[in-house]
């Protein structure tokens, strides 16, 4: 009689990185290397509670407190462990300020070096070739397919992300929101922003 060999069901929509992944999560817990439900609560952690809500409180402090904005300046891992989110990686942070000037773009062209800590899990998008290699070549034109048009006089700089070194944007604060709260300041704040794909959002975008 033949066997069937499907995963069933609750697998046929996986993709075949899906299925190596799930292979290979099993094969080393069954081998006592890892625990699957560890390893279930850390994916939970950064995409349910981390994401990037670590990440929108540290803008939004910067926005609202002059002196964390100049030591994020000058040390940003310093300012943004003071916050208490601190890399499992060990990386060194750098904050890198918009304005009306100069516009700031993250990639990693090696791989898909990011800040967890701060931005939780990467978006699928930021780990594509395509954005990886077109980000330093025609940032302004990946910029574009994102919704983002920046003026001619504004400078587009790319910062490529390594192991080492990891990046956060800090966007410029939307007007109309002088007398908000940090916590409704960081409400404005998306991950697009901190990668610089995308702005802040306007209060009436949240309203």
């Amino acid at each position: 009689m033949p066997h069937d060999h499907s995963d069933g069901p609750e697998h046929s929509h996986l993709s075949d990185i899906d299925a190596r992944v799930r292979a290979l999560e099993s094969l080393l817990s069954e081998k006592g290397y890892i625990d699957s439900a560890a390893v279930d609560e850390i994916v939970d952690t950064y995409q349910t509670k981390i994401g990037p809500r670590n990440g929108a409180h540290v803008v939004a402090k910067s926005w609202t407190d002059p002196e964390f904005r100049n030591w994020l300046e000058r040390d940003a891992t310093a300012a943004i462990h003071s916050l208490g989110y601190t890399s499992r990686q060990g990386e060194h942070m750098q904050a890198l300020f918009n304005s009306d000037q100069v516009h700031h773009l993250v990639v990693c062209t090696l791989c898909s070096c990011y800040p967890w800590s701060v931005l939780g899990l990467p978006p699928t998008w930021y780990k594509s070739p395509p954005f990886r290699s077109r980000a330093v070549i025609d940032p302004r034109g990946v910029l574009q397919d994102f919704g983002i048009n920046i003026p001619d006089d504004v400078s587009v700089e790319v910062h490529d992300s390594t192991a080492e070194m990891r990046y956060i944007v800090i966007p410029e604060r939307p007007t109309g929101t002088d007398d908000w709260s940090e916590d409704a300041l960081s409400k404005l704040v998306t991950r697009n922003a901190m990668i610089g794909t995308g702005f802040a959002l306007s209060p009436a975008e949240v309203s």
